[in-house]
């Protein structure tokens, strides 16, 4: 029985759908999180595939539109659960929870879409419940932030033109200090998948 899970965060078109997917902070984030499925896979370690839904809303978010899927390039295998939240983290709105103790599941790795808000609030909550958890930052993707004051209706120029932007490198160090140490590990795919003690590259 795997002890051990792979949990991948809304890696889904719905981000692509929207202007600022160009201004993203890792536009590997398909390969990465692949070559992370690939590893997780050969050592029969526990895949969980989990996608946000806003049903009713009329956005990227909205199932009716299409785009709540993973992005191209991504595909769960037989025996891979895919999980559809409504809340930032994987386990409030989910069974995610269930799925990893049926698994008998103690050591849970996270990774995806974004990396400050879903991906960190799951190893946040991960960690309260009990799960060793590991974060693999350069298998997540963030976007630049505006600040709170910036009307609601600003363009995508506006936003990435004010100073108060919290850029992607702010926000990805942010979230290691915040979890390092308190909530997860913080790891690179390279670590998690061997090749930075093999020094190979895929």
């Amino acid at each position: 029985m795997s002890r051990a899970a792979l949990v991948v965060i809304d890696v889904q078109e719905s981000f692509r759908q929207r202007p600022i997917w160009a201004y993203g902070s890792n536009p590997d984030i398909v390969r990465q999180v692949d070559r992370l499925v690939a590893a997780a896979r050969e050592r029969g370690d526990l895949v969980v595939w989990v996608l946000h839904a806003e049903p009713g809303t009329g956005g990227v978010f909205d199932p009716a539109l299409g785009h709540v899927r993973l992005i191209e390039g991504l595909a769960p295998v037989d025996g891979e659960p895919t999980l559809v939240k409504t809340a930032h983290n994987a386990f409030t709105t989910t069974n995610l929870q269930q799925v990893l103790t049926l698994a008998g599941i103690l050591d849970v790795t996270v990774c995806g879409i974004r990396t400050e808000q879903c991906v960190e609030t799951t190893a946040r909550v991960g960690a309260d419940l009990g799960y060793r958890m590991t974060f693999v930052t350069d298998a997540t993707m963030t976007f630049p932030i505006p600040h709170r004051d910036l009307p609601e209706d600003a363009t995508l120029a506006e936003i990435l033109a004010d100073p108060r932007t919290l850029s992607n490198e702010e926000i990805v160090g942010r979230t290691e200090y915040a979890l390092a140490g308190r909530f997860a590990t913080v790891r690179t795919v390279d670590e998690v998948t061997g090749a930075a003690l093999t020094g190979t590259r895929s």
